[in-house]
């Protein structure tokens, strides 16, 4: 490394991250390259000397090098700065009721049960319960390669639509809950929170009751005054805690807000209409009269609700990738 590399850590660790991850993909495609020239060879001598025998190992890896190419072929599509970020994911109440409450509570369950099925990482950051059930909002952060970017497209309101379980005449209910994704950014990023822009209020932490009710004044509020962006955080144990982690988050929306003064910049010299995306209904959620999940950006639908709700989305990320074809609209 030239010197004077590792004066400035923080930028020197974010370098070593960046060379890492080029390696590993190098390593990924030169690896399928030599599985495809060592199964070229192979099938070539299995038609040469006419040996069927060898299809039985042929076509299997055939079809894994298939799948694997094809993977690879669309992360290529994940080329903005932030893509390769850890994920903040915000899930907040919307109208309802106790029924948006619960909502909420299932969309944490399916954003935790991706992350599963993907092997990431999952920390909860905050949560705040519901009164009588499920939850009032909830920020995690999600760790994996390319996390922000395939979960970028879940920004926006997810509606649900169903036969009210806490409506005693079990009437339908149509339920609204907004999710908010951010892109974790690194301490070097070229964004600088004032010790004196950022206001703190403290406050006792909401519960169900009985133990789990904090007696001090642990939880804090941030507000950042030059952009008027509020940060709420009770879930530590510790007011330090607390305002670490609301920290963290704040940086991140700072990040974001970031993000989007770009892009609207960017769509008002090409002469675009951009709207804005808090309230906007990106995905529909339908248990009642029947079975369905539509997003209404790319007209993308399953009947296969239950599967959906467990964390089965990847089919509606892709297709918003796929449809957009502008990841680098986001960088």
């Amino acid at each position: 490394m030239v010197s004077g590399f590792w004066d400035n850590k923080v930028s020197a660790q974010t370098t070593m991250q960046r060379l890492a991850s080029l390696r590993y993909d190098y390593e990924k495609w030169t690896n399928i390259k030599n599985k495809c020239t060592d199964l070229n060879e192979i099938a070539t001598v299995a038609l040469n000397e006419k040996d069927e025998s060898l299809n039985d190992s042929i076509y299997p890896e055939l079809s894994k090098l298939s799948s694997m190419v094809e993977t690879l072929e669309f992360e290529l599509q994940l080329n903005g700065d932030l893509d390769e970020k850890t994920a903040i994911l915000s899930i907040k109440q919307g109208a309802g009721g106790v029924d948006a409450q619960d909502w909420s509570e299932m969309l944490l369950r399916m954003y935790t049960r991706w992350a599963e099925h993907r092997k990431f990482s999952l920390e909860i950051l905050d949560l705040t319960p519901g009164e009588e059930a499920g939850i009032k909002s909830a920020t995690v952060k999600i760790i994996g390669r390319y996390a922000y970017g395939y979960l970028r497209s879940e920004k926006g309101v997810h509606r649900l639509v169903r036969l009210s379980p806490f409506d005693t005449d079990h009437r339908r209910h149509t339920s609204f809950a907004l999710v908010e994704v951010l892109p974790e950014p690194d301490t070097a990023q070229d964004i600088r929170i004032e010790p004196d822009d950022v206001k703190m209020d403290v406050f006792r932490a909401s519960g169900n009751g009985g133990q789990s009710v904090q007696k001090n004044s642990t939880a804090i509020r941030l507000t950042h005054k030059p952009s008027g962006l509020v940060v709420s955080v009770q879930n530590e144990r510790s007011q330090s805690q607390n305002r670490e982690v609301g920290m963290k988050i704040l940086h991140a929306r700072l990040v974001d807000l970031e993000i989007k003064k770009r892009a609207e910049k960017q769509a008002k010299l090409k002469g675009e209409h951009v709207s804005a995306e808090f309230g906007r209904q990106v995905r529909s959620y339908v248990h009642h009269p029947y079975q369905m999940v539509k997003d209404h950006r790319t007209e993308y639908q399953t009947g296969n609700t239950d599967a959906v709700l467990n964390g089965e989305i990847d089919d509606f990320l892709t297709a918003f990738l796929s449809s957009s074809g502008k990841t680098n609209s986001i960088k």
